[in-house]
């Protein structure tokens, strides 16, 4: 296979070394052709120059070529035998294979790694929220204010609306099913319960970590990845007190009273199916909602939020600290974020339903 020949310029500088690595670049090497550089009539290179050699030669190395410098005599030669290691192709590092136990090694410690960090997040963040503002450490309470308002004035409509929806199916698909027995009217009952329970909690809780919890997530890796993590610590500033505990505390705040909206609205969902396509009195329908009611029920459901907005607030804003790289590193922290948020709702559920099941009922 025939060389490449290219001739170097009289003088190498940063001109004439660009326009050659231009001309070589814009050439369509076949890969393992070697290109010859001819410095016989060169003259005069400078560091600029020896710097384009070696982009010159990186360039050729990545398209599996190699570079060979022929002729050069005299103060050019002396310098490119400087520059000769720049020139040479890095030597290949063979990756090692890791074992099983490496392997398992590797994954136990990042998870324990983690797992260690967001245990201390969660120490710091219960203090900075709950002991430091009776000890007169401070709280930013300006930011608890417009919190509460992103977080639950902001996402009315879209809870109201997603649980709206979700009493309408429910009550559509189930007074399907007990038509045929004439027990229609209990499908009032299934709407309060399994609202009261499950629905409006769980349903609340998804909404909020797709909303918040991203954008909590979103926000606090921004920070971090512009360097205004670094910032606050250089000025003193506890991270946890400034950021995470406002964002907790209105979470935990506004989680109650978003599952309450949920609730009515589901109830409403299912009622205008009741009331307007099975023909019921709205008094009818809604006597036996009220009746199907029960504190148990409820006080299951207003548990759930409290500790879903833990949850969500503690996952968002460690996923947030833990960012590395750039934008990319933004958007992948955020969906981990939402995957993890609804992973925890869900174990969390199977917590409570087990101790209402076996404990409580």
């Amino acid at each position: 296979m025939s060389d490449v020949r290219v001739a170097c310029p009289r003088v190498l500088d940063v001109e004439t070394g660009r326009a050659l690595f231009d001309a070589i670049s814009g050439q369509r090497i076949e890969q393992g052709r070697i290109v010859a550089l001819d410095c016989a009539e060169t003259e005069t290179v400078d560091s600029q120059g020896g710097a384009w050699l070696i982009a010159i030669a990186e360039h050729l190395h990545g398209r599996q070529s190699d570079l060979h410098i022929e002729g050069a005599h005299g103060d050019v030669a002396e310098y490119l035998e400087l520059v000769a290691p720049g020139l040479a192709p890095m030597p290949a590092k063979e990756r090692a294979d890791q074992g099983l136990f490496e392997e398992i090694g590797h994954y136990t410690l990042a998870w324990g790694g983690e797992a260690r960090d967001f245990l201390n997040l969660c120490i710091d963040a219960l203090y900075w929220t709950i002991i430091a503002p009776f000890e007169g450490r401070g709280f930013r309470w300006g930011l608890l204010i417009e919190e509460i308002h992103e977080m639950g004035a902001r996402a009315v409509r879209i809870v109201a609306l997603m649980n709206f929806l979700l009493g309408l199916i429910i009550a559509m698909l189930s007074a399907k099913q007990v038509e045929n027995f004439g027990v229609t009217i209990y499908v009032a009952d299934l709407i309060m319960i399994g609202f009261a329970r499950e629905l409006a909690s769980i349903m609340t809780a998804v909404v909020v970590s797709a909303r918040t919890g991203a954008a909590i997530t979103a926000e606090i890796s921004t920070m971090k990845v512009q360097e205004e993590i670094d910032a606050l610590r250089g000025m003193g500033l506890n991270v946890t007190q400034f950021l995470v505990a406002p964002k907790l505390l209105a979470l935990i705040i506004v989680m109650p009273c978003l599952t309450v909206i949920g609730l009515i609205a589901g109830i409403m969902g299912g009622a205008l199916w009741g009331v307007f396509i099975l023909d019921f009195q709205p008094s009818i329908w809604f006597d036996e909602t009220l009746n199907a009611a029960y504190l148990d029920d409820l006080m299951q459901g207003f548990l759930k939020s409290f500790v879903f907005a833990v949850a969500i607030a503690l996952i968002g804003c460690h996923n947030g600290l833990r960012v590395e790289g750039g934008s990319r590193g933004v958007g992948l922290m955020t969906t981990r974020s939402v995957v993890m948020d609804i992973f925890m709702i869900i174990c969390i559920d199977i917590v409570f339903a087990v101790i209402f099941y076996y404990l409580v009922a």
